[in-house]
């Protein structure tokens, strides 16, 4: 099952303000206090046979092209054996569809041709907001996301399909207040699905 994971892992996590959550840049072990957190305690328990590094890289504000003009030193030189990326939403009303895709795939290209590295995707994901345009303007875009991971032979997790469904078991602010960040119980199922599509991929 774990065939995928070697006995010593480093795991990357790339992305916005999601992923950050309050990360101590003066500190490059600091993980803040997310889904990232979270996961270097559930997956050694899951995996108890290995030993994980992990590693956030997740800038407040960033927009997909941020990512691109930091990937060198926050990725490709980082040579991670995992690489997570949950990033998007910034990019919502303010990149057109076009350089959301031509920014995107720089991300994974490079990574495909200059990593030995397995890719995670995470999708963006919006709960319920007042302003619709923000729904329609980020469809396409997770849409982009998903022929991405095809396309490149990812994991993909699908977080906004994740959000919706649980938000018909409780409100969408007891997943993110605002609609975006998410809550510690936002954060947690965010965990949980990242080693639920871990675990499908290693079977």
């Amino acid at each position: 099952m774990d065939n995928l994971l070697v006995k010593k892992t480093l795991i990357l996590f790339q992305g916005d303000s999601i992923t950050d959550c309050g990360r101590s840049w003066d500190d490059p072990d600091n993980l803040g206090e997310g889904y990232v957190r979270l996961l270097t305690t559930m997956l050694p328990d899951k995996y108890p046979e290995h030993e994980f590094k992990f590693i956030n890289r997740g800038v407040s504000g960033d927009k997909v092209k941020d990512l691109v003009c930091r990937w060198d030193i926050d990725c490709i030189s980082l040579q991670p054996d995992w690489l997570s990326i949950l990033a998007g939403i910034n990019d919502t009303l303010i990149t057109t569809i076009t350089e959301f895709e031509e920014e995107y795939r720089v991300l994974l290209k490079r990574a495909t041709n200059e990593l030995n590295s397995r890719i995670i995707m995470c999708e963006p994901f919006l709960l319920s907001v007042d302003n619709n345009a923000y729904r329609e303007d980020l469809n396409p875009k997770i849409e982009v996301i998903r022929k991405l991971a095809k396309e490149y032979d990812t994991v993909l997790v699908p977080l906004d399909k994740i959000f919706h469904e649980a938000c018909s078991l409780r409100t969408s602010e007891y997943w993110a207040l605002d609609g975006v960040h998410p809550s510690p119980e936002g954060h947690a199922l965010i965990a949980e699905s990242w080693i639920k599509y871990l675990d499908e991929a290693l079977a």
